[in-house]
């Protein structure tokens, strides 16, 4: 497994002392990311919806890294001025941010793509443009510091092949997968920029996202492995992290997203993998 060390070596945004804000912290991989981070000596910017995870998730990395290097700030990303406001608070706080983890995300399935307006424009403003709010509110300030930089965006295999059963959530995580490349372009064409995007793509993560289960399924990693894995792949300069879990490992997501652009390609019935009439071609593309 690769040390601290070499990890900082190769990012120093990720360096001791240096400022970490993370949306979405109190729970799941926001969590697992600011325990890491803290271990690795940087100060933490925790932000979620106030309320007691929120404050249990402060004590536990104060815990870590001291509580004068911790800043729990309540904080709902579907509202421009509130993450204003958690950026306001971290640069005061600690000075320049190094890494800025839009984490935040909902899960809650509105239903068809018919139904429950306002219950899909609140996933739609919390996925998508909490991610939106995070990157206008920190990255100007991000960019005139001229030091080294991270923008991690936590998006989903959910928003690369569009599986049935939440049309929403997919729609908002494509949506993050879209701007996250962008962003990318954006900041690599910008004169004099040390400041990086990338796109997160968890596997089947246990988190407090997972629908249905108060015990970690086996099929599933925890926070911890993916904050984990990464660590490693940023080291080596991949925009997309793209992680396995316990029942699928990459060379098994490769043949899905290949198998997704191909319905472009090859004019097929939109999501023909769950279509009736490609239920046979598609199991022996996969045993190919």
């Amino acid at each position: 497994m690769i040390t601290d060390a070499e990890i900082q070596t190769a990012l120093p945004a990720l360096g001791p002392g240096n400022t970490a804000v993370i949306t979405g912290a109190a729970s799941g991989i926001g969590l697992a990311a600011a325990r890491r981070l803290a271990l690795m000596g940087m100060k933490i910017v925790l932000a979620d919806i106030g309320g007691a995870r929120l404050d249990d998730a402060s004590r536990a990395v104060s815990a870590i890294a001291g509580g004068d290097a911790v800043l729990a700030v309540a904080t709902d990303v579907s509202k421009a001025d509130e993450v204003d406001l958690l950026a306001e608070r971290a640069f005061g706080a600690f000075g320049d941010v190094s890494l800025l983890m839009n984490n935040a995300g909902v899960g809650n399935n509105p239903g068809k793509p018919w139904e429950n307006r306002d219950a899909w424009k609140r996933l739609l403003d919390i996925n998508f443009w909490g991610v939106v709010h995070g990157v206008e509110a920190f990255a100007p300030r991000m960019l005139a510091s001229a030091k080294p930089g991270l923008i991690i965006n936590t998006g989903s295999k959910q928003g690369i092949t569009t599986p049935p059963g939440n049309l929403a959530y997919n729609v908002s995580k494509a949506g993050v997968k879209t701007y996250t490349e962008g962003l990318a372009h954006a900041l690599r064409n910008e004169p004099g920029a040390h400041l990086a995007a990338h796109l997160l793509i968890p596997g089947f993560t246990f988190t407090g996202l997972t629908e249905g289960a108060t015990e970690k399924p086996a099929g599933a990693w925890t926070g911890e492995q993916v904050v984990d894995f990464m660590l490693e792949y940023l080291t080596r300069g991949d925009f997309y992290i793209l992680c396995p879990d316990n029942e699928a490992a990459r060379p098994l997501d490769e043949k899905r997203m290949a198998w997704a652009i191909g319905d472009i390609i090859e004019n097929r019935p939109a999501l023909s993998r769950w279509h009736p009439d490609y239920k046979e071609p598609f199991a022996a593309y996969m045993k190919q």
